[in-house]
């Protein structure tokens, strides 16, 4: 039981290592487009509100982002359900 216990915390502490580093890019890259596209937003405002709501190339990149984000989110949760069953286990 102690194998198994030490082999589930490796693994969770490999999952969020990998889960984080999969996340870290792309969730720096969304916040840069988020301050540009809310920097655009202004600015339109400022010229008289010319901006309309359609879909822009940046909104299609923030989406496949934020998804990125959230997988490697949700690789860490499973790493950290693993380190804390191994930690129970133990």
């Amino acid at each position: 039981m102690l194998v198994f216990s030490l082999v589930l915390i490796i693994l969770g502490a490999a999952l969020i290592a990998i889960g984080g580093n999969r996340a870290y890019k792309p969730y720096k890259r969304y916040k840069a487009l988020q301050e540009q596209d809310a920097n655009v937003a202004r600015y339109e405002q400022w010229r008289g509100g010319l901006r309309t709501d359609s879909k822009t190339g940046a909104s299609v990149a923030m989406q496949m982002l934020r998804r990125q984000v959230q997988i490697g989110g949700a690789i860490v949760g499973v790493g950290v359900v693993c380190m804390v069953i191994g930690f129970i286990l133990r």
